[in-house]
């Protein structure tokens, strides 16, 4: 059944993409950037191609194998043509820092494309023998909301198919969660969500020490966002919470009060301590760097920033940091699911709340529209809602912040509502 859908999405692909795109024709999907690096490169090319077929109803298994397929034959292309032609000499402080060569991204995200029909006419011609159903199917209830703030600067990403996505041949079940709540802009945010992961799956230690391996990730991605706001004068930062579930191992890493919690047997387990400017040990090193804490309404970095550790706000780095912390766990079979938010969730909800938030969402989510009565659904039914009321307890208790919950169910929903 599933390669008869896969065959099926993939005649419709084809039938709207006959033939290559043209040089000169716009593009069916606006890439992110009008410049990246060729680090760059895989991580705008794999959101791009993602949102494509996401947005014509590829499942999210076909859309990895997919791009990834596609990613694969654009290394064999010659991308020099696609090269931007080098900027004056300006200011020489400006200049020292970036020397990453810079291409133009619509051209290459063409050549991309162009390289994903290929893949599809190829598949739909003789389909390759690929898994399109996942070993491990975790249940993922996802809502975010602008709420009354003026612009939405969460994002989050869900990565079942973190194996397919990256070419990952072992026997290691991989599934990537994170949430990014991004401050002065959706910038950092957006850049970590489409660069974090793919940092982090190339990272030669990831199964052998996640931990470490998330930590670099973080820092690397800081980095790399640091050159591109250099480049584009950008001045936003974003708070980020992460969770790799690899086999029965679970690594969660954050920077910022972003959180993350765990819920086994219906109690809460702490997996971390967010980076708020309060905390102890994070007011020490502010304070030995020369730095200070000031409350304004709350707690500040300097006067400025309520968090002390982000992607971004180079303005205040070394005081902001952007080390991250990373913490790994064997699972024993009896936890019920783990909980992303942001701070727009926490700061209205005690985490010693969100079982029984829970399960009212799910026994809520078993009822009709305005009846009482239970009705037979599905599984993914039955957990879909839960975290859109989590986001409206969160906003019932006063939340005025972009909210985004994303829960991951460790066992089905239906068996917690069985206990």
């Amino acid at each position: 059944m599933e390669q008869e859908e896969a065959l099926c999405f993939l005649k419709a692909f084809l039938e709207e993409f006959p033939a290559a795109l043209e040089e000169g024709a716009s593009l069916p999907v606006s890439p992110l950037s009008r410049k990246f690096t060729m680090e760059e490169l895989h991580g705008e090319s794999l959101e791009l191609g993602l949102r494509l077929l996401a947005n014509r109803g590829a499942s999210p298994r076909l859309g990895a194998l997919l791009c990834q397929a596609a990613y694969s034959q654009l290394l064999q292309t010659d991308l020099l043509p696609y090269q931007c032609p080098e900027e004056p000499e300006g200011d020489q402080e400006e200049k020292a820092d970036d020397k990453a060569v810079l291409f133009q991204s619509e051209a290459v995200q063409r050549t991309f494309l162009n390289k994903l029909i290929d893949v599809a006419l190829a598949w739909h011609r003789n389909f390759p023998k690929v898994a399109l159903c996942p070993s491990r199917n975790l249940q993922c209830s996802i809502h975010a909301i602008k709420n009354t703030r003026r612009k939405m600067e969460d994002k989050h990403l869900a990565l079942a198919e973190f194996n397919q996505l990256f070419g990952i041949q072992d026997d290691v079940d991989r599934a990537y969660y994170a949430v990014f709540d991004g401050h002065g802009g959706v910038d950092a945010a957006t850049y970590a969500s489409t660069h974090l992961h793919v940092v982090l799956s190339k990272q030669e230690m990831l199964q052998s020490d996640a931990t470490t391996a998330f930590k670099t990730a973080f820092k690397r991605t800081d980095d790399m966002f640091r050159n591109k706001a250099k480049r584009e004068r950008l001045r936003s930062g974003s708070t980020g919470v992460a969770v790799l579930i690899q086999d029965q191992e679970l690594t969660v890493a954050w920077l910022g009060d972003s959180q993350a919690i765990l819920v086994r047997d219906g109690h809460v387990v702490r997996l971390m301590d967010p980076h708020k400017p309060e905390r102890e040990d994070e007011k020490q090193r502010i304070e030995d760097l020369g730095g200070c804490i000031t409350f304004m309404g709350c707690w500040r970095v300097n006067g400025t920033y309520a968090v002390s550790r982000a992607i971004g706000d180079f303005d205040q780095k070394p005081f902001v940091s952007g080390d991250a912390e990373s913490l790994t766990m064997k699972l024993q079979g009896d936890e019920d699911y783990v909980l992303l938010a942001c701070d727009g969730f926490f700061d209205a909800v005690k985490a010693s709340a969100v079982p029984h938030l829970v399960m009212d969402a799910l026994k809520l989510a078993g009822k009709p529209e305005g009846g009482t009565a239970p009705v037979e659904q599905s599984e993914d039914d039955v957990g879909a809602r839960v975290a859109q009321q989590l986001v409206g307890n969160a906003k019932t208790a006063g939340s005025s912040d972009n909210i985004t919950v994303m829960v991951v169910f460790l066992r089905p929903p239906e068996q917690l509502l069985a206990q």
